[in-house]
């Protein structure tokens, strides 16, 4: 059976038609798009624009190549038609220089308003003080440390809701990315520097952490759990941390600089008392050295 041009338009729309209703009912199932926090809002606002007027282009071109292929068709009246040669025409030169351009610049502007935005504590709670917590990345764990606090936890963390977070970020080893989707997208973590990312958690609840950097082996595990809870909640957390919770020692420290996945862990005092990953960056691989000198350190 030969299919005919009307045929061939219906199954495209179709085609395209089942593409669109796929992706938009998976979009409940996308933490991106069900942000909790105001990072995570305006990321996700931008998604959706960039993703509905790039939508609106992709059916613009379809609609004139339907038309054109239609209009502009053979017919058994037209096959000797030889159209006019023209050299040039400035209309429609100017036209598609110009399109792009705009497109280019309704995409750009508020992804920069947007990038520079988010360099900086939201907006709705600037008048607060952040919290700063040390995210450290190794591999295949998180260590998170609370300066103020005077705490550390590994591979998971508590915050309080409502209060902007600020992480600075370095790593012992290979770069990771840490990314928790429903509070905002990833930021790199670095060994010899330290880059900073704001997140805040608009409402109570867990959320799920993860490396979004592939790292090797142990890169699949390599995730954390985020508590986010009520200022009391959260103080009452702290308090019962430095209550119970075990000092961190050296010995204990460098045996978490061994590769590998762990469990969670939780200590009373913090590792920036006698490292800095950001201002040492060999830290790590001197101490597999001298407890495993059999690893192999990749360059």
């Amino acid at each position: 059976m030969v299919m005919t041009l009307k045929m061939k338009t219906r199954v495209l729309f179709v085609s395209l038609f089942l593409i669109a209703l796929t992706f938009v009912s998976g979009c409940s199932e996308l933490a991106v798009l069900d942000p909790k926090g105001p990072v995570g809002i305006q990321q996700k606002d931008l998604i959706i624009w960039s993703i509905g007027f790039m939508l609106f282009i992709v059916i613009v071109v379809f609609v004139l190549f339907t038309l054109f292929i239609v209009r502009y068709r053979e017919r058994p009246g037209n096959k000797d038609y030889e159209p006019p040669q023209e050299e040039g025409n400035k209309f429609l030169e100017i036209l598609w220089t110009v399109i792009p351009i705009l497109i280019v610049t309704a995409l750009a502007v508020p992804t920069v308003k947007t990038i520079y935005a988010l360099e900086e504590p939201p907006k709705a709670t600037s008048h607060k003080d952040p919290l700063v917590i040390h995210a450290t990345s190794v591999d295949w764990k998180w260590i998170f440390s609370y300066p103020e606090q005077e705490i550390e936890t590994v591979n998971y963390l508590h915050i309080p809701e409502d209060r902007p977070i600020l992480f600075k970020l370095t790593s012992a080893d290979s770069m990771a990315a840490i990314w928790i989707p429903r509070l905002g997208g990833q930021k790199y973590n670095m060994a010899g520097m330290y880059t900073e990312l704001y997140l805040q958690a608009d409402e109570p609840g867990t959320y799920k952490g993860r490396n979004a950097n592939f790292t090797g082996e142990g890169f699949a595990k390599q995730t954390f759990i985020v508590t986010a809870q009520e200022k009391e909640e959260f103080d009452e957390w702290v308090e019962d941390t430095k209550a119970t919770a075990p000092k961190l020692t050296k010995e204990t420290y460098d045996k978490l600089m061994l590769k590998g996945n762990t469990d969670r862990h939780t200590f009373s005092s913090m590792h920036l008392e006698w490292v800095d990953h950001a201002k040492q960056p060999d830290y790590a691989i001197k101490v597999r050295e001298r407890l495993n000198p059999d690893h192999d350190e990749p360059h």
